[in-house]
């Protein structure tokens, strides 16, 4: 059973950076890597994905140019640096894997099959 915990969250100015940390532990990790969010009141949404090669990121419209997501060196840790947030960049934040195809980098909730317990990120303006 695969386990994910994530880290790094909490309050930031608006044009301030955070960097969340997701370590995933349980059995060979070989999946796919997701942050999602979920803002009060909204539906859990898309951030970034980088596929099991590591070659393929995605990234929301949103958070293009100011997100970067990235793997550790051991495979089993992947990063989330947020760079110039924003007051709408407030919410809690999702780490997920899913054993996808190599190279995707999947966009969807329903394509992964484990979730961290989430972490706040919360921006003031």
């Amino acid at each position: 059973q695969v386990q994910l915990v994530e880290s790094g969250g909490g309050l930031v100015q608006a044009g301030g950076s955070l960097r969340l940390s997701c370590a995933a532990s349980g059995g060979t990790f070989n999946y796919a890597m997701g942050w999602f969010r979920q803002a009060l009141g909204k539906e859990r949404e898309f951030v970034a994905a980088i596929s099991r090669s590591g070659s393929v990121t995605n990234y929301a419209d949103s958070v293009k140019g100011r997100f970067t997501i990235s793997r550790g060196n051991a495979k089993n840790t992947v990063y989330l640096q947020m760079n110039s947030l924003k007051a709408e960049d407030t919410a809690v934040y999702f780490c997920a894997a899913g054993f996808l195809p190599s190279e995707r980098a999947g966009l969807g909730v329903p394509e992964y099959d484990y979730w961290g317990q989430g972490t706040q990120v919360t921006v003031s303006s």
